[in-house]
């Protein structure tokens, strides 16, 4: 709870009785490492935030398991297109680490948004930094080789590397696990320089 209104005084502040309704929208839910909080070809009626832990966003392509983002405490998740337009999902949520997450329910939010106008605020921006998060891998993808990509992993997200198994940060820049050992022993030489 303190993360999440952490998060939400970074955008606007709640007063004790909106606290309160806050406070009853949610449930508590804690994974496992490795076990899948969201899978694919559901229809998500549910947003998550993380409060403690690290969860991976995949998707499976030719039957290969593709992570796509990592989320860790203070970030809320959705799947944006199934939840907003109800149709299944085409991605997963798994936890990378034992983890513990507030679950609210698509009837909940309704009904706090309701009673708390300014919850519109924190689904909009929610719903924005997910878009230009998304944006931001995309044009990664596009702008940038695979060692300028883990350049900018290790730069603006440095604690990934002790929390994530590394075959799991390979296929997030799109790389080979051997290619990625590879790319460490370069980029360390450099540093090394």
């Amino acid at each position: 709870m303190n993360k999440l209104i952490e998060y939400i005084n970074t955008y606007t502040s709640f007063n004790e009785e909106e606290v309160e309704a806050l406070r009853g929208t949610f449930t508590v839910k804690t994974f496992d490492k490795k076990e899948v909080i969201f899978r694919a070809g559901k229809v998500s009626n549910e947003l998550y935030f993380v409060t403690k832990g690290c969860v991976r966003l995949f998707y499976i392509a030719d039957g290969i398991d593709k992570t796509a983002f990592f989320y860790t405490e203070g970030q809320f998740i959705c799947a944006g297109e199934s939840y907003t337009y109800n149709v299944p999902a085409i991605e997963s949520y798994e936890a990378v680490e034992p983890s513990e997450i507030l679950v609210f329910s698509k009837a909940a939010i309704e009904k706090l948004t309701l009673k708390v106008p300014k919850m519109e605020i924190i689904a909009r921006v929610a719903v924005e930094n997910e878009l230009i998060t998304s944006q931001k891998v995309i044009a990664s993808f596009v702008t940038k080789s695979p060692e300028e990509r883990y350049i900018d992993l290790l730069e603006k997200q440095k604690q990934l590397f002790q929390r994530v198994p590394q075959q799991y940060i390979a296929s997030f820049l799109g790389v080979s696990p051997e290619t990625l050992s590879r790319i460490k022993a370069r980029v360390h030489k450099k540093i090394r320089s």
